[in-house]
C-alpha cells in the first residue's frame, strides 16, 4: 500500500472541507497521481464525490462503528495500487460521539491510520488570529500531527500573506495554499439530485475546473511531499478474509433512488461467500430469478417517487421475494419503499411495494439524524436477540403505521432507547443504516440464512 495518506481536517462544519478535499484530488490526478478517498463519519454523500472524481471506491472511516483494528485494515486495503490516500474530514477536527473525547472524530482518525492532517481554517476577517485558533488546534491534544495549513476565504493574495506570516511564526508549520472568498466554488446542491448529476457524469467539468483553481494557490507538491507517513500494517486477524463460496446469490438495488451502502458491508457479504447481483428498481429491473436474498438501501425514493410508483412488475417482484421469505434488509430508503405510500412535500402521494403497513410522509425539516446502537430481537435472521450492532439514522421523513406492528430492533440514543422499524418472516426493515463492520457476524447470519431459503424454500410466520 501507498506510504502516502493526508487527513484534511477543519475548524468546523461548512469550512470548505468537500471542495477543498475534491479539488486536491482532481489537483492529484491532473499530476498524474493515484488517489484514493476516504471520509471520516458515517456519510454517503461525500464519498460518491470523491468515487466520481478518482475512480475508485471511496470508503468510510468510523471509529465508534468500527474497531481501530478494522479501520486500519480498511485504509490498508483499499489503499492498494493508489499513490496517495486522501482522507476527508467530518465537522469540526475533533468533534465526534461526545463533546468530553474524541472518540469518532476526524483527530481520532488520523491517529488511528497514523496520517498528517491539513488543518482548514476560514480566515475572513482576521490576522494574526488565525495564528490563535490554529495553535489552539495543536494544543488541545498534542499527540495530532498538524502538518499544514490552509487558508479559506480570505480577501486577498495580500490578506493570505498577513495570515501565512502569523500562522507560520507561532505555529510552526507550513500555510500552503489559500482560497479567495470570492471564489464561488460552493458544490451544487448537496441534498437530492446529486447523486444522479453525479452518475450522470454531469460535474466532470466543474470537478476539472475545481482542480484547477486549488492547484493555481495551492502547493500540491508539498501537500503530496507532507503526506509521507508510516506503511500501515494490516491486522492478524483481518474480518474481511474470504471464507468458502455458499452459491448464493443476494440482489442489491442500486440506481439513483437507492445508493446508500457502505462497501464493507458489501465486501463482508462477499467475504462471507455470497455473490452479489446488481439491480435497479427505478429502471424497472424485477429482483433477479437467481436470488436468494435481498438488500435494498437508502437513499432517495421519495425523489423518484413517481417513477419508483409506476414500476409494478418490479413492485410485484419485490413483494412475492418478501412474501416468500427471501431473507431480505431494507435500510431507510428501501424501508420507505415497501410501505404502502409515500407521501412527497408538495402533498401528492405515490403507492410503493406495500408490504408494511403504513405510510411515508416527507418533512421539510429533518426527523432524526445521529449514531444509533442496535440490539437484535427474536426472529431477526440477521441480528437476533443476542446480538449487537452499530450504525446511523439521517432521515427527514416520518413513518405512520400502526402501533402494534412488530419492531426488527431496538435502538439506542445517547439520550433514549426504542423499539424501532418492522420485522415479519425473513425481512428486517427500518430506518437505522447498519455498519457490518461493528458486527460481521451479521453478514455471516445473513449468507446462513440464504443458502438455507435457497435449500428449503418459503419461510412464513
Amino acid at each position: 500500500m501507498s506510504a502516502r495518506r493526508m487527513v484534511i481536517a477543519g475548524t468546523g462544519s461548512g469550512v470548505g472541507k468537500t471542495s477543498l478535499t475534491i479539488g486536491i484530488m482532481v489537483a492529484l490526478q491532473q499530476k498524474g497521481y493515484k488517489v484514493q478517498g476516504f471520509k471520516c463519519g458515517p456519510d454517503y454523500i461525500d464519498p460518491s464525490y470523491h468515487t466520481a472524481v478518482t475512480g475508485r471506491v471511496s470508503r468510510n472511516l468510523d471509529s465508534w462503528m468500527c474497531s481501530k483494528d478494522t479501520v486500519r485494515d480498511i485504509v490498508s486495503r483499499s489503499s492498494f495500487g493508489a499513490d496517495i490516500s486522501i482522507i476527508e474530514g467530518v465537522m469540526g477536527f475533533y468533534d465526534g460521539k461526545s463533546p468530553l473525547e474524541n472518540t469518532g472524530s476526524t483527530a481520532e482518525i488520523s491517529l488511528i491510520t497514523e496520517s498528517p492532517v491539513v488543518l482548514i481554517v476560514n480566515c475572513a476577517s482576521m490576522a494574526r488570529s488565525a495564528a490563535a485558533i490554529v495553535k489552539g488546534f495543536q494544543s488541545l491534544a498534542e499527540e495530532t500531527n498538524i502538518v499544514a495549513v490552509i487558508a479559506n476565504q480570505v480577501g486577498s493574495s495580500g490578506h493570505f500573506e498577513i495570515v501565512k506570516a502569523a500562522i507560520e511564526q507561532e505555529c510552526h508549520v507550513p500555510v500552503i495554499g489559500y482560497l479567495l472568498n470570492e471564489s464561488d466554488i460552493e458544490i451544487l446542491s448537496r441534498h437530492l439530485g446529486l447523486i444522479p448529476a453525479i452518475e450522470r457524469g454531469e460535474l466532470g467539468l466543474f470537478f476539472e475546473q475545481l482542480g484547477t483553481l486549488i492547484s493555481g494557490t495551492i502547493d500540491i507538491d508539498l501537500l503530496y511531499k507532507l503526506a509521507k507517513t508510516t506503511t500501515l500494517a494490516r491486522g492478524s486477524d483481518c474480518i474481511f478474509e474470504s471464507h468458502q463460496d455458499k452459491g448464493v446469490q443476494i440482489a442489491v438495488a442500486k440506481d439513483e433512488a437507492f445508493n446508500f451502502y457502505y462497501q464493507e458491508n458489501l465486501d463482508l457479504l462477499e467475504a462471507y461467500g455470497a455473490k452479489l447481483v446488481y439491480f435497479s428498481p427505478l429502471k424497472g429491473e424485477s429482483v433477479p430469478s437467481a436470488a436468494a436474498g435481498l438488500y435494498i438501501g437508502g437513499g432517495f425514493p421519495e425523489e423518484f417517487a413517481k417513477e419508483l410508483s409506476e414500476k409494478k412488475a418490479v413492485k410485484a417482484s419485490i413483494y412475492e421475494a418478501v412474501t416468500k421469505g427471501m431473507p431480505t434488509l431494507a435500510e431507510c430508503g428501501g424501508f420507505m419503499y415497501l410501505t404502502e405510500s409515500i407521501q412527497c412535500t408538495n402533498g401528492k402521494e405515490y403507492p410503493m411495494v406495500g408490504f408494511i403497513p403504513g405510510r411515508v410522509i416527507m418533512q421539510k425539516q429533518l426527523a432524526a439524524l445521529g449514531y444509533r446502537e442496535i440490539a437484535g430481537v427474536k426472529g431477526n435472521f440477521l441480528l437476533d436477540e443476542n446480538e449487537t450492532a452499530k450504525g446511523h439514522e439521517f432521515h427527514y421523513s416520518v413513518f405512520e403505521g400502526g402501533e402494534m406492528l412488530p419492531p426488527a430492533y431496538q435502538t439506542k440514543t445517547r439520550f433514549e432507547g426504542k423499539k424501532e422499524g418492522y420485522l415479519k418472516g425473513n425481512l428486517v426493515a427500518g430506518y437505522s443504516h447498519i455498519h457490518f463492520a461493528s458486527n460481521p457476524k451479521l453478514a455471516e447470519n445473513w449468507v446462513k440464512a440464504c443458502v438455507d431459503y435457497a435449500k428449503n424454500g418459503e419461510k412464513h410466520d
